[in-house]
């Protein structure tokens, strides 16, 4: 496991990577990336996602229902070898392999997503299909809170309660924001502990920035021999401060050369 100001450093890493990138593309969604950037740092460079490092795959499954946040990804796998640098460098150029929203023809991205509700029912599938296959994999799903408005949501919820499917984790990555405002004003959503709580599933909260509170909550997790529910607590744009916390950044903004050079500063 790696040590946390590697974890820190790593976290960074990426999100300079990424926002080079997505400022000369002038498209995609920073803010949702980085939000989640921390969470998947930890399950990632933490081993609790298993590679299997002879035959270059990942033994567990990670889906990104929230799929304009898929890149975030992509740098991970950059590191474990699967996206080549031919194919990051271009990114953004025809027929790249790497989009905006990730897609399962992309190494170690196992599904397409992108249309907001389905990442809990796709990934019971899969937990259902291991357990009585007898095959030894994890799934952990990674939702926006603003998927907790789709019905969808709740009935897949239901769906692995009632199946017991110990093999499935949901991670919602709670930022506080959806393209529209906040969620407290379009559809007020709490307290969202209770309500999934009140299906019956373990439900544990933390700091989605925090890594030594991350490693600790997935560790429990790990243990508890049961399906289970995160709650992380996020910042939008978490990274930047002009960022941070601003609905405009959902999608790719305008931004000024010096708002870029200062933006670097904060990612050095």
């Amino acid at each position: 496991m790696k040590k946390i100001n590697d974890l820190k450093n790593l976290a960074k890493k990426y999100r300079r990577d990424l926002f080079e990138k997505i400022i000369i593309l002038k498209q995609g969604h920073l803010g949702s990336i980085f939000s989640m950037m921390d969470i998947v740092v930890t399950l990632y460079h933490c081993s609790f996602v298993r590679f299997d490092e002879k035959n270059k795959t990942f033994l567990d499954k990670v889906l990104i229902s929230k799929g304009h946040a898929t890149a975030a990804l992509y740098p991970i796998m950059k590191d474990f070898d699967l996206i080549p640098e031919k194919e990051w460098n271009n990114w953004g150029h025809k027929h790249s392999l790497l989009r905006i929203f990730g897609n399962n023809s992309i190494p170690g991205i196992d599904v397409t997503s992108g249309s907001m509700g389905h990442g809990i029912g796709v990934g019971a599938g899969m937990a259902i299909s291991f357990k009585r296959t007898g095959k030894n994999k994890k799934v952990f799903v990674i939702i926006s809170e603003g998927e907790l408005y789709e019905g969808s949501t709740w009935e897949a919820l239901l769906f692995a309660k009632h199946y017991k499917l110990d093999n499935l984790t949901v991670i919602i990555d709670i930022n506080t924001l959806i393209v529209l405002g906040k969620t407290k004003n379009c559809l007020n959503l709490d307290p969202i502990r209770d309500k999934i709580a009140g299906l019956g599933i373990k439900t544990l909260e933390v700091d989605g920035h925090n890594l030594s509170d991350l490693i600790s909550t997935f560790e429990t997790s790990k243990k508890l021999g049961e399906l289970n529910c995160i709650l992380a607590k996020t910042v939008k744009g978490k990274g930047i401060k002009i960022m941070e916390n601003e609905r405009r950044w959902h999608y790719y903004n305008l931004i000024s050369e010096k708002e870029i050079q200062q933006a670097r500063k904060e990612l050095t």
